[in-house]
């Protein structure tokens, strides 16, 4: 447990940023869930491309995003407030996957938790 199990990119162009991948890496991409939502093959991790939910900003950082696999995320909200971070969402049930927050650390980097139904 604790570890990285998921990553996220966020594009302002879905079809482009699947062409840019797919061309770099040979990624292939699977439509999952809400429209403009991917699952990557082939990037060794599970992954997800979607469009950005909110433009970003000038100076704003754009990275990828990681979900860390945990036991149970209301320990994981605790501690974040512990230790000077902020729960930016609390937990959301996400069917067949599991429960997922979402924080700022304490440098205000986005960073999620999620408690899988079924743990890799």
């Amino acid at each position: 447990m604790n570890e990285i199990n998921f990553f996220a990119i966020h594009a302002d162009d879905v079809d482009r940023a699947q062409r840019f991948y797919t061309g770099v890496f040979g990624w292939t991409f699977d439509p999952w869930g809400p429209p403009g939502f991917f699952l990557i093959k082939g990037a060794g991790l599970q992954g997800a491309l979607h469009k950005r939910m909110s433009p970003a900003q000038s100076g704003d950082p754009i990275a990828f995003e990681c979900t860390v696999s945990v036991d149970d995320v209301n320990d994981i909200a605790a501690k974040v407030a512990q230790f000077g971070g902020t729960v930016t969402m609390q937990p959301a049930t996400i069917p067949t996957v599991g429960t997922l927050i979402q924080f700022h650390d304490s440098e205000g980097n986005i960073v999620n938790a999620m408690k899988y139904d079924n743990p890799q």
